[in-house]
């Protein structure tokens, strides 16, 4: 059977500070067992095209309520057609690439990201946001770690996830080689899915001869993650942004520099007050 825990931002959160907090640890709490899905739902609805897929969010999301299984599901239903996703596909020489497809009305932001051959994404975290990645062209290695023991932030102006390693290392800092938890390979058209109470993680793709793309699901969207050094675990707040927004380059792109902290979690109680925690649970 599948239950469906939810928080409503506009009651349970906002207000003080320690509301906050109080309400960060609830959402972290929730999250901690679902791991994902590798099967889409019996008698679920399917997605048969790339558009479906992004009308079914709309309607999934457009709810207070939204079964984060179902996303899952949705994601899985959906079978990769280049014909259908090639105008986001957008790479660079040099680094992966991150593409908005769709920004999901402030509630969640969908994209495509294109790996050249090596390139690899430094370790990082997900801002408290719920991530879902399905392989559309190639394979992808994630590799998952637990997170160091000193939470220290710093700030590094050549700060870079698309690089695939921080900068800046020329600052002593001691600290613990981060724990490696897992290894594993997303081939096509499978999902996986994270969150921060799951850990770290790092994408690679593998591959020396052939391209990777994957489409990504954040929920809720955020602009700033923290980035992190496997020998020791520094950790650096970095600004993410898009290569290309719905099948256009940007005019200026700076993939990640320094950025105040973000609102994490259940913190956003402006625009977006109605938007809620969600998590989906099997018992």
């Amino acid at each position: 059977m599948t239950s469906l825990a939810v928080m409503e931002l506009n009651n349970n959160c906002g207000g003080d500070e320690n509301r906050n907090e109080d309400c960060e640890k609830y959402l972290r709490e929730l999250t901690k067992t679902f791991t994902g899905i590798d099967k889409p739902l019996k008698n679920a609805r399917m997605c048969e095209t790339l558009t479906d897929l992004i009308g079914e969010l709309r309607k999934t999301f457009d709810s207070d309520h939204v079964n984060i299984e179902y996303v899952n599901h949705l994601m899985l239903s959906y079978q990769s057609n280049p014909a259908e996703w090639r105008k986001f596909a957008k790479f660079d020489r040099y680094r992966y690439t991150r593409n908005l497809v769709d920004a999901g009305n402030g509630k969640y932001n969908l994209m495509i990201l294109c790996w050249n051959e090596g390139h690899a994404s430094a370790i990082h975290d997900h801002a408290d946001s719920h991530c879902f990645m399905k392989m559309l062209k190639g394979q992808l290695m994630e590799t998952r770690y637990a997170w160091p023991k000193d939470a220290t932030v710093t700030e590094d102006s050549k700060a870079d996830i698309g690089s695939g390693q921080p900068a800046g290392e020329e600052v002593e800092y001691n600290g613990d080689e981060l724990e490696e938890l897992s290894r594993s390979t997303l081939e096509t058209n499978g999902v996986c899915y994270i969150n921060d109470t799951l850990g770290l993680h790092r994408v690679e793709n593998p591959s020396h001869t052939d391209v990777a793309v994957s489409l990504h699901l954040y929920c809720p969207p955020f602009d700033v993650c923290s980035i992190f050094n496997k020998q020791n675990g520094k950790r650096t707040k970095c600004k993410v942004t898009f290569w290309s927004k719905f099948g256009k380059r940007e005019s200026s792109v700076s993939m990640l520099a320094p950025w105040p902290p973000l609102w994490r979690g259940c913190r956003r109680n402006r625009k977006n007050s109605q938007l809620i925690a969600f998590y989906c649970f099997r018992m």
